[in-house]
């Protein structure tokens, strides 16, 4: 079964720039720790305070309450702004 976090973060500061180091830092982390999950990162246009991650997991069975690493990420957004999470499983298809 595939299954996705996606982890939204909007920081409470407007300067974008404070945000770069901990963004990158958390990244490579993240980079570092995902094993086979791949994991993707945005921004959101025209708000450069608004950041999307979304890990895409491959398993057997969907972490209810999201992976150690989406809670991970979870927490570091805590310190920098609002934070929704939420856990995606992909639709088959062929039942459709």
């Amino acid at each position: 079964m595939k299954w996705s976090e996606v982890i939204m973060v909007r920081s409470v500061g407007s300067n974008s720039k404070i945000l770069a180091k901990p963004l990158q830092d958390l990244v490579a982390d993240v980079m570092r720790s995902a094993g086979n999950d791949d994991i993707r990162i945005f921004h959101r246009e025209n708000i450069a305070t608004d950041i999307c991650v979304v890990i895409f997991h491959c398993g057997k069975k969907t972490q209810t309450g999201g992976s150690p690493l989406g809670l991970r990420i979870v927490d570091a957004f805590r310190k920098i702004g609002l934070v929704y999470h939420t856990i995606w499983n992909e639709v088959n298809t062929s039942i459709i």
